[in-house]
């Protein structure tokens, strides 16, 4: 399979160096030239797959013939070894719980997938390979623990100073071996512009093998769109399915889009955003205006430049009328945020966490129809939000074990400014 620069559609590499690169040299993201279709005896009968043989028969599509079957099958088990739950909120309307794997959040699956991967062609390097990443919160916990200790990588974390919650700092802070935190004193857009920079400077390209853990990275996408079909398998064959997706970078939507376009029955989407709303924004009006991020109590959807716009822009032929029919945009406030939380919990006795919640909001913002199956993506487990959800429910929330652990660990991390000179000197330390 070969993979395009969203930049210059003339520009193709082999599945290796998509994910080796991460990022395309002329800085565009790269894109399948032809996305592949899953067999219709597979979507037909998806409700008779396990989650893991629905991810091996994806897998396969994308990673045959450049990865062996029985490495497809390993990197296939190191990803999906958890369960992924569907709790039934209100008539019609879901939660996809998708934080039950090691650090409670919906990246353990891209992560996982990843490293894996980068596992199987690192074999054949000789040269270390150096990963960089971006977070905002739960990103930078997935890659640091998906990538701990694998032989011949190390992992660069930046994450923006003070605009992570606790834990989340705690999950990605306290590994050490190949694993360091970069707190940067900036916004995550800083993070994220960082690490771009990175990518495109001559001198560190000569240097370093250097690949990215953002969702920029193909490897990343790959297995956002495994829990769409997940989903799908649980649900009646003749259901109409509305996914909301709470977002940020928009990685998961572009792994549902995809999930679309491999054959998955899907009527709309809707993309669910905090203040950050640059991209229901253009869902409404048609035109794509970054901003810097606003600070907001769903951290990790702080983010005023979406790298994946790119994707989705491509993904849709750049024609605005068929992306806004297909995907509706809402955005949120922290008070509608706090509200739902409260509402659900008193009201349903579940509890979400504030990004599973916006995502909840965009369903009933959607209005969706009787003859229709709303489900929302619950991104992380609501303690590792602890300090937030608690001072919205006036009481305490049960802490599970793993998260408990860390509290007592010592942070480990490297201060750095926002300039990127600074991050060149110490990569080239």
């Amino acid at each position: 399979m070969k993979f395009y620069s969203t930049n210059n559609k003339s520009l193709k590499v082999d599945l290796k160096q998509a994910v080796l690169q991460g990022l395309a040299a002329d800085g565009g993201l790269y894109l399948p030239e032809q996305i592949p279709v899953l067999p219709h005896h597979v979507i037909k009968n998806i409700h008779s797959y396990s989650n893991q043989s629905i991810a091996y028969e994806i897998a396969k599509l994308w990673l045959s013939p450049d990865v062996p079957d029985e490495d497809i099958k390993r990197v296939v088990e190191s990803t999906v070894f958890f369960d992924v739950p569907q709790v039934e909120i209100e008539e019609r309307i879901f939660a996809l719980e998708l934080f039950h794997g090691p650090t409670l959040a919906f990246k353990d699956f891209g992560a996982r997938f990843m490293a894996s991967l980068l596992g199987f062609f690192s074999r054949e390097s000789s040269r270390e390979i150096t990963v960089l990443v971006a977070t905002s919160g739960d990103t930078g916990s997935a890659v640091a623990h998906g990538f701990h200790k694998v032989e011949g990588v190390r992992v660069l974390v930046l994450y923006p100073s003070g605009k992570v919650s606790e834990i989340q700092e705690k999950q990605f802070t306290t590994l050490g071996d190949n694993i360091t935190a970069l707190e940067i004193d900036g916004t995550f857009d800083d993070c994220q512009r960082l690490v771009k920079s990175a990518f495109n400077d001559s001198v560190l390209k000569s240097h370093l093998v250097m690949t990215s853990a953002n969702s920029i990275n193909m490897a990343r996408l790959i297995p956002q769109s495994f829990y769409y079909f997940f989903a799908a398998s649980k649900l009646s064959s003749d259901a109409g399915l509305v996914f909301s997706v709470p977002s940020g970078n928009f990685g998961n939507l572009t792994g549902g889009v995809l999930a679309s376009k491999m054959g998955l029955p899907i009527d709309h989407f809707v993309a669910a955003t905090n203040r950050n709303d640059v991209v229901p924004q253009y869902l409404s009006a048609g035109v794509f205006n970054p901003k810097p991020s606003i600070t907001t109590i769903s951290n990790a959807m702080d983010v005023g430049n979406p790298s994946n716009f790119a994707r989705l822009l491509d993904l849709f032929n750049h024609d605005h009328s068929v992306m806004a029919k297909f995907i509706h945009g809402y955005a949120f406030t922290d008070k509608q945020t706090r509200d739902a939380i409260q509402h659900v919990s008193q009201s349903k006795g579940y509890i979400m966490d504030p990004h599973g919640a916006i995502g909840y909001l965009g369903l009933k913002a959607d209005n969706v129809d009787r003859n229709k199956v709303g489900i929302f993506l619950e991104t992380a487990h609501p303690a590792k939000f602890k300090e937030v959800v608690e001072d919205i429910l006036h009481r305490p929330i049960a802490i599970p074990d793993k998260l408990k652990e860390l509290l007592n660990k010592e942070k480990l991390s490297i201060k750095l400014s926002k300039e990127f000179d600074d991050l060149k000197e110490f990569l080239l330390r």
